[in-house]
């Protein structure tokens, strides 16, 4: 009974404006209960986790697909710099691609691995609750040979007795990479599997970055919400106490995040707040805001992902 009667709080929470008007519909009830979910395994610290690779959880992949015949995506967070350069053919990643990395990296991180393998592309289209049809398929298989061709340049730039020193790696995300995009039902027991580049593989294992499952398959149609929760996780477990972070600028939030260019400062304002509204429901505690003056993204210490309890 308090499980149903906490259910029905989140979608008061969730829908308050939209429940004065129409009756709650099976969509809006699913979502609830996946906010229960996800704050019943918090409070019992019992978190199922992901891990995402360091480059990608500090500057984020695009949110939507770049203009044709864009070949460069550059992100950069304080002194750190991304730079992704695609596939002349297949282009940038960008949107739900970023939930390849975050498949591969947590099975390679978990399996301690860099040889992923796999029955198929439904096994990734059912961690992150995406249904599985043919247009979700397609998106997959497209996603995978944009990853599959990009190189990515990341490192640092800062002045050392005063020269520029630009500290930088090349690294590609796979060696090799074996799909099957129409199999047949003749009942051979392919398997897909994926091979990590080394420098992809090492810098998973020295710097994996946890993320809650469950979190990341609530708002994994939503790139930018997605971007914000993986990014504040990190930034608030870093934080050593109250810190700003502007929201503008080459050093501001919209420099590190996917987002493209807003005309408007207000719209980005806007869908930041937006995003923060989405990501406490999963996780109340996040001590993130936008300043009154809606310059900064204040913050502060915090955990999102909890250790597991010992017995």
């Amino acid at each position: 009974m308090s499980v149903l009667r906490r259910t029905g709080d989140h979608v008061l929470e969730l829908f308050e404006s939209q429940l004065r008007e129409a009756p709650v519909s099976q969509t809006v009830i699913a979502r609830s209960q996946s906010v229960e979910l996800v704050r019943r395994r918090r409070e019992d610290w019992d978190q199922s986790l992901a891990f995402g690779a360091r480059p990608f959880i500090l500057c984020g992949l695009p949110i939507r697909q770049l203009p044709a015949g864009t070949s460069k995506y550059v992100r950069r967070n304080g002194r750190l710099v991304l730079e992704v350069v695609g596939h002349p053919e297949y282009g940038i990643p960008f949107g739900q691609d970023r939930l390849i990395l975050l498949w591969v990296g947590t099975v390679a991180v978990r399996q301690k691995s860099p040889i992923v393998e796999f029955d198929s592309g439904a096994e990734i289209l059912n961690e992150w609750g995406l249904q599985q049809n043919g247009s979700h398929y397609k998106r997959l298989a497209q996603g995978f040979r944009r990853v599959f061709g990009s190189t990515i340049f990341f490192g640092s730039t800062e002045e050392r007795k005063g020269s520029l020193v630009w500290d930088c790696g090349r690294i590609h995300f796979f060696d090799q990479m074996r799909l099957w995009l129409n199999c047949d039902d003749s009942g051979d027991k392919r398997r897909d599997f994926l091979t990590l580049s080394d420098q992809f593989w090492q810098e998973l294992k020295s710097h994996p970055i946890p993320v809650d499952c469950e979190v990341v398959r609530s708002p994994a149609n939503n790139p930018g919400c997605l971007d914000l929760y993986t990014w504040l996780s990190w930034r608030c477990f870093q934080a050593k106490g109250p810190e700003r972070v502007p929201l503008f600028g080459p050093l501001g939030l919209s420099s590190q995040l996917g987002v493209q260019a807003y005309a408007r400062e207000r719209k980005f304002r806007e869908r930041v707040r937006s995003w923060l509204h989405l990501v406490r429901l999963y996780w109340p505690e996040c001590p993130a805001f936008v300043s009154r003056n809606g310059a900064f993204l204040e913050l502060n210490r915090s955990i999102a992902v909890l250790p597991k309890r010992t017995a």
